[in-house]
């Protein structure tokens, strides 16, 4: 019944919406709506104990809208996710962590995003004022939005996500400078909201060159308060990223990313843990269709496992963990070109990953490789990426021009 629910969720709302808002699909509409899902089957050879994995399901099941007043000040943001119906056990992710999944990604926020703002007249020294709940002003692109199915390692290294937030921008020429107050607190569910009582107690900033519309240097900060444990009274996250990007709409190479990141965990002041991120991916055109490549190394904390290998305990403290584990990931992408007719495009796609666990430390209360049963964990997805109606290029940066 949830799987029913979902597809439709995904495929009749961008359609009931582009028959009253009309020409939403127009860039200079005041109303842009869309729609995206995958279907996916995927092969994890070993998974966990020696037992290969295999599962199908739909993921990134979300509708979209933009909205704008006339004269382009006033503009809202709406980004609805259906995973709790569909990935409620989580999507499984070798390497991936979060908010008490392990190996597998969690599924997001109904209420993924809710931000609503004012933007001042374009010119140099343009300001922008936002509130709601959405993307914090730290890291790179929400991975759904890049050229692979699966996620990176690194997503809560180098991405904050579903805060409840103020956050503020300035843009002077090609630079553009965003600043953010939000509750630190993570989701512990799909239905969940941000704590009242956690409001505003973490802080972010990101500095962003953009010379070109193709080109872009980023720079960020964060101190989140106690992300694991929702009372407020776990470990504090101190978070630096920096990062290059590349995007364009002709020649051979249409996407490029390198990125680092770095999380240190704190008790008071002092440091409990360190963990770090290098990704580097990138996608270039083959006929009508694409090939990405992505390359990445990521420290993660090896937690106490709960009831499931594929769930860790919550809240989070500091003996929960009991571990590091280095993970250097390759995967290789292919997808075809858009087949569709009027508002929905399916793209095809297979997915290729190889994935190697290492303790950083000896002895360890948890060896991967003996938890695994390999020195490396292979995976193989394959299915089809859906677009309906107006997609977003990119989302987080509310109100700049560089996302317009």
């Amino acid at each position: 019944m949830k799987w029913c629910f979902a597809v439709a969720w995904v495929v009749v709302a961008p359609a009931a919406a582009a028959q009253h808002a009309g020409h939403h699909t127009d860039s200079t509409s005041q109303l842009r709506v869309g729609a995206m899902a995958t279907g996916v089957y995927s092969l994890a050879e070993p998974g966990p104990f020696k037992v290969r994995i295999s599962e199908a399901y739909l993921t990134q099941p979300m509708v979209m809208a933009t909205g704008r007043t006339k004269n382009r000040r006033f503009v809202a943001y709406a980004t609805l996710n259906a995973e709790g119906a569909t990935l409620e056990r989580g999507e499984i992710n070798p390497g991936v962590y979060g908010e008490g999944y392990v190996d597998r990604r969690h599924p997001h926020t109904w209420a993924h995003e809710l931000m609503a703002g004012v933007v001042s007249k374009p010119g140099f020294g343009r300001l922008t004022l936002f509130a709601g709940k959405g993307f914090i002003p730290y890291g790179t692109d929400d991975p759904m939005i890049r050229p692979f199915v699966k996620y990176p390692v690194n997503h809560h290294h180098s991405q904050i996500l579903e805060r409840a937030m103020v956050v503020g921008a300035i843009e002077a020429g090609p630079v553009a400078i965003e600043a953010a107050r939000f509750n630190g607190d993570e989701p512990e569910s799909p239905t969940d909201w941000p704590n009242r009582d956690r409001l505003f107690d973490s802080w972010s900033a990101r500095a962003t060159w953009n010379p070109e519309r193709r080109a872009e240097l980023s720079a960020s900060i964060a101190r989140v308060k106690s992300p694991e444990f929702a009372a407020g009274f776990g470990l504090d996250q101190r978070k630096e990223a920096a990062s290059a990007r590349w995007a364009a709409t002709t020649g051979p190479v249409r996407y490029a990313l390198v990125e680092f990141a770095r999380t240190r965990e704190y008790s008071g002041e002092r440091q409990a843990f360190d963990f770090s991120t290098l990704l580097a991916e990138t996608s270039v055109a083959v006929g009508t269709g694409t090939v990405s490549l992505r390359a990445e190394q990521t420290t993660r904390p090896e937690e106490e496992r709960a009831g499931s290998f594929f769930r860790t305990v919550r809240p989070l403290l500091d003996f929960s963990i009991i571990g590091r584990t280095r993970w250097t990931n390759v995967t290789l992408n292919a997808t075809g070109p858009g087949r569709g007719a009027g508002w929905l495009t399916g793209r095809p796609f297979v997915e290729f990953g190889v994935h190697v666990p290492r303790a950083t430390r000896r002895p360890t209360p948890l060896d991967p490789v003996e938890l695994f049963g390999a020195r490396q964990v292979w995976m193989v997805s394959a299915g089809v990426r859906l677009h309906a109606g107006s997609m977003r290029a990119r989302f987080g940066r509310y109100g700049l021009s560089a996302t317009e």
